[in-house]
């Protein structure tokens, strides 16, 4: 019995310097985490809800030694949407998400798809494109890095169609109709007829209920929540393209004092929050559409003929892109195309073969 008691009363004692030795063992890296936008929206919820957790699994199944010590600034706490790549590059976070779709001028080859349209609507193929020219095209890689920034996934859009407050069975019925068309969307519409004004999803559902415009190209998981199809019932799938529109970036010089378990951690979870975000949007986009119809929405399709003619009446769009964008451009667009070929995929427009010296 006294045997017995001295045994228990070593464990009990051992206990103590055990649990000691776990904590201090396991180091905590403290890392701020943010975004422009909040969880809610679709791309930021696979950080939250992906990214995020598969760091911290990694380093559990990979020695344990490290946690990290996460400090969540999203829903535009420290910047604006217009400020995601400022805000990583100067390391206000070290971790956001990276908006490259608003970043035409610093970032114009990451833009190659909004001059390409009609090229493929299929998303999945798009992300999975951009995570391989991140890695192998160099001026791609020297673009990232020398904005002290590495892209560790890749965001994309579904494809794009049109919601409008009118029928569209033809080209012709876009004539002289004002359609929500930001940016460099506004390009699509050139030979349509149709007039593009500027605008926001935020904006969309007021501006067509005022008169300021009759519609928006948009694209079915980002137009679901503003619920413009309240107002602009009519949905004419004409599949313009999906678009790559950045990703999850890291500030380099962070990355570099970071353990060097965190960092593949950070890499390996970049790879899976891209893989999930394809599945996540694919989901999506069936049950967005699924609820507006449910809700009233009249989906119909443009015939193939009036899309072809669409396509055929927009000007060289990727030249102008390209002969703007410096002379990798021609790397760009030829790595994409031969992408888009090589997974079986005929594209809308030819772009890449359409470019003169």
């Amino acid at each position: 019995m006294p045997i017995r008691r001295r045994s228990l009363l070593a464990g009990s004692a051992a206990l103590p310097i055990f649990a000691a030795h776990t904590a201090t063992a396991q180091s905590a890296v403290n890392i701020t985490i943010a975004a422009s936008h909040p969880v809610q929206n679709f791309w930021i919820h696979i950080m939250k809800n992906v990214f995020q957790p598969e760091v911290d699994k990694f380093l559990r199944d990979n020695g344990n030694t490290h946690r990290v010590n996460w400090r969540e600034a999203y829903g535009g706490t420290l910047y604006r949407f217009q400020d995601t790549m400022e805000a990583v590059r100067d390391n206000i976070t070290d971790i956001g998400y990276v908006g490259t779709l608003w970043e035409g001028s610093t970032m114009p080859l990451q833009n190659v798809t909004y001059f390409t349209p009609f090229s493929t609507g299929d998303h999945a193929l798009v992300a999975n494109t951009f995570e391989q020219m991140n890695e192998t095209v160099p001026a791609i890689r020297q673009n990232w890095s020398s904005l002290k920034i590495i892209p560790v996934s890749s965001y994309i859009t579904d494809t794009y169609h049109i919601w409008s407050n009118f029928p569209i069975r033809t080209l012709d019925d876009l004539r002289n109709r004002k359609l929500a068309a930001p940016g460099t969307s506004a390009g699509w519409l050139s030979g349509t007829g149709a007039t593009p004004v500027d605008g926001a999803l935020t904006t969309y559902y007021t501006d067509i209920q005022t008169g300021v415009i009759e519609g928006a190209l948009s694209f079915y998981v980002g137009i679901l929540p503003t619920r413009v199809y309240e107002v602009a019932k009519y949905v004419t799938e004409c599949d313009i393209g999906a678009m790559y529109v950045g990703g999850i970036g890291i500030n380099s010089d962070r990355f570099a004092r970071w353990p060097e378990v965190v960092r593949r951690a950070m890499v390996a979870s970049g790879k899976a929050a891209t893989a999930a975000h394809i599945r996540d949007v694919s989901d999506r986009v069936a049950s967005a559409k699924a609820e507006m119809i449910q809700k009233g929405a009249v989906v119909t399709t443009l015939p193939a003929a009036e899309r072809e003619r669409w396509i055929r009446g927009l000007p060289n769009l990727a030249k102008t892109w390209a002969d703007s964008s410096g002379p990798a451009s021609r790397e760009v667009l030829s790595t994409y195309f031969n992408a888009i070929r090589a997974a079986g995929q005929t594209p809308g427009r030819n772009w890449d073969r359409e470019l003169t010296s």
